[in-house]
C-alpha cells in the first residue's frame, strides 16, 4: 500500500514538472539552465554556490526551491526580483545577495524563503490577498477564521494556508443568527511556484544532483562500518537488494541508496534509519555514533 501511494506521488510529480517545466525527468543541470535564463546568470549563480553549500541531503531541497523561482519568474516577470518587499523587508536580490534569511522565515535556507515568497506573490496574483490565515494540520471546518467587514452570508473569501496554498472560506449564517464562516477543502490549491517546488523535489529525488564541483562531494567516501550496518538494517526490514544496491563506498553511492528506498513510505522506525544515514553522508561522527545507538537500541 505505501509503495503504491509513493508511486502515485511520483506519477503525480512527474505530470506537474511535465506540465510546468516541459521534462517529465527533471536534472539539476537541465534546471540550472532553464532558471539562468529567466533569472539571469548572476542570480543563478548565487543560487548555485547557495545549493552546494547545502549538505547533500538537503541539495535536491535547495534546487527544488530553484525551480519555484524559475516558475515565478517566467509568471511573475524578472522584475520581481528588484521590487522591495514592503514591511521592512528587502527585494529578492537584496536577500539573494545576503545570503542570510530574515525572520520570520529563519527556519528556512534562503532559496527555500525566497521560493515562500514568489509562491505566495504569484498567490495573490491569481485569487488576491488572502483575508485570513489558517493551520490545516487542524481540518475542523467551522469558524477557524475571522470574517472580513463586508462578510455576508453567501460570499466566499481567500485563505491562506501554505507557501503559494489557498482554499476558500464560505459565510454562512448560524442557527443562533450569528456569522460564521466554514473552509472548502475542496477548493484547496497551490500556485504554480508552489507546484513546482513540491513536484521537482519528489521527482527528481534526493540525488546524486552534481553542480560541476572539483572534487566531487559524492565521491568522498564514508565509514564502511557504518555503511555495511545501515546497509544491513535497510535489507532486514524491507528493502530490496536492488533498492540497497551494492555495497556503499562514498556518500553519493548512499544518497542513491536513500532516494531508491521510499523510506518515507515505511514504517515508522526507518525515521531514525534515515537520521543515521544522513549523518553517515554528512561525514558527522558524533551524530552517527549517536543515531546508530538510537537503532540498536530499538532493535533489542
Amino acid at each position: 500500500m505505501r509503495e503504491a501511494r509513493a508511486e502515485d506521488a511520483r506519477t503525480e510529480a512527474r505530470r506537474l514538472v511535465t506540465s510546468l517545466l516541459g521534462t517529465e525527468r527533471p536534472q539539476a543541470g537541465a534546471l540550472l539552465r532553464e532558471a539562468e535564463a529567466a533569472l539571469g546568470a548572476g542570480r543563478v549563480e548565487h543560487c548555485v554556490e547557495l545549493a552546494r553549500g547545502a549538505p547533500l541531503t538537503r541539495r535536491s531541497t535547495e534546487l527544488s526551491a530553484v525551480a519555484a523561482l524559475l516558475v515565478g519568474t517566467r509568471d511573475l516577470g524578472e522584475e520581481w526580483w528588484r521590487r522591495p518587499r514592503g514591511d521592512k523587508l528587502p527585494a529578492p536580490d537584496e536577500a539573494l545577495a545576503a545570503a542570510t534569511a530574515i525572520d520570520p522565515w529563519t527556519d528556512l535556507t534562503v532559496l527555500e524563503m525566497l521560493a515562500a515568497w514568489i509562491a505566495d506573490d504569484a498567490a495573490d496574483a491569481v485569487w488576491g490577498p488572502p483575508t485570513a490565515s489558517a493551520d490545516l494540520n487542524s481540518w475542523q471546518a467551522e469558524d477557524r477564521v475571522g470574517l472580513p467587514p463586508d462578510a455576508e452570508p453567501g460570499r466566499r473569501f481567500v485563505v491562506a494556508f501554505d507557501a503559494g496554498g489557498r482554499l476558500d472560506a464560505l459565510v454562512v449564517r448560524r442557527p443562533d443568527g450569528e456569522l460564521g464562516s466554514n473552509l472548502d477543502f475542496a477548493s484547496l490549491r497551490y500556485s504554480r511556484p508552489a507546484e513546482a517546488q513540491w513536484s521537482w523535489g519528489v521527482a527528481a529525488g534526493l540525488g546524486p544532483h552534481r553542480l560541476e564541483e572539483d572534487p566531487d562531494p559524492y565521491a568522498e567516501p564514508v565509514d564502511d562500518d557504518a555503511a555495511r550496518t545501515l546497509r544491513a538494517w535497510a535489507l532486514d526490514n524491507g528493502a530490496s537488494a536492488g533498492q540497497a544496491g551494492e555495497p556503499w563506498r562514498t556518500r553519493g553511492d548512499v544518497v542513491a541508496a536513500v532516494d531508491r528506498v521510499d523510506w518515507m513510505w515505511r514504517s515508522g522506525e526507518w525515521f531514525a534509519w534515515w537520521r543515521a544515514v544522513s549523518a553517515l553522508v554528512d561525514g558527522d561522527a558524533d551524530r552517527l555514533a549517536a543515531r546508530l545507538e538510537d537503532i540498536a537500541d530499538d532493535s533489542l
